[in-house]
């Protein structure tokens, strides 16, 4: 569990300075970038359509996690839009939440 948390605040430093960067750069204007890479039907929009499909599926993970109750309805929203910099950051503190046990870390707590 150990190597995973680390790997988690790793991914999260990283995406959160890249982010930083990216926004200094280009400004809060993705949309119009993400979709239109879509609308080009070239790699970069690809890459985009697969990650949607990602963030969906974590959503719904999210979501489920939380029995679709109302906060796990917020956090899927959230997850939606996060991408991974979310979910390292829900992942490791659900991780202590659970005292390192990954049954309950991916079916929730209520289902391990």
């Amino acid at each position: 569990m150990t190597a995973f948390r680390i790997l988690l605040i790793v991914i999260f430093l990283g995406i959160a300075g890249y982010t930083t960067v990216t926004i200094s750069n280009h400004g809060w204007d993705l949309l119009p970038v993400f979709f239109g890479d879509m609308q080009q039907m070239a790699w970069p929009g690809q890459f985009n359509f697969d990650f949607m499909c990602f963030l969906i599926l974590s959503a719904l993970w999210v979501a489920w996690r939380h029995a679709f109750s109302a906060g796990g309805l917020l956090l899927g929203a959230i997850a939606a839009v996060g991408g991974a910099l979310f979910l390292s950051a829900y992942l490791l503190i659900a991780s202590f939440q659970v005292d390192g046990d990954y049954r309950k870390l991916l079916l929730g707590p209520s289902r391990a």
